[in-house]
């Protein structure tokens, strides 16, 4: 499969699973936390999939086209290890969805900063809550759940944020 091809449908899989995911945190309190800014094709996809709600993003090196860009109060800039720990700051009762599209191409780089993640999420979340990932997370607080029809496993994660996670509300 080429790279062209392969981008395109991790971007299929990307948006079948970002659609799915914003029906099942309809009923979810919360704000959307978007962790990497990219250009901003995602965050202005998020704006429209779900319009009233907030959401913030995470991201190191903000470069995203100022259409496609969140406002100053809704942009925290610096390495995520560093700014997500603090998103209860934000999100006092935890985030309805949080979306992750932070891989590196690196494997090994992604494996540590999924085992990162996965253990700082659970926690930032609403009961309920739903994380959509480009990288497993792996966490006895998320539950897998089944991706879209069309998404091949593997492509893209969906987990539901169980009820009781130590360290949350």
């Amino acid at each position: 499969m080429s790279r062209l091809d392969a981008f395109i449908r991790r971007l299929q899989a990307q948006r079948t699973c970002l659609g799915l995911a914003a029906d099942l945190v309809a009923g979810v309190p919360g704000p959307v936390l978007e962790l990497g800014l990219g250009n901003g094709r995602t965050y202005d996809h998020l704006r429209e999939l779900m319009p009233d709600r907030e959401i913030f993003v995470f991201e190191r090196q903000p470069m995203a086209h100022p259409d496609s860009a969140p406002d100053p109060d809704h942009l925290i800039v610096g390495d995520i290890r560093d700014t997500l720990p603090d998103a209860r700051r934000i999100a006092p009762h935890g985030a309805a969805l949080v979306h992750s599209d932070i891989g590196t191409g690196e494997a090994a780089r992604n494996a540590r900063l999924a085992g990162w993640l996965a253990g700082v999420l659970p926690p930032l979340m609403a009961p309920g809550g739903v994380v959509a990932s480009d990288q497993p997370l792996e966490h006895p607080g998320l539950d897998r759940l089944p991706l879209p029809q069309g998404v091949p496993a593997g492509r893209y994660n969906l987990y539901r944020r169980l009820a009781i996670v130590a360290g949350s509300p």
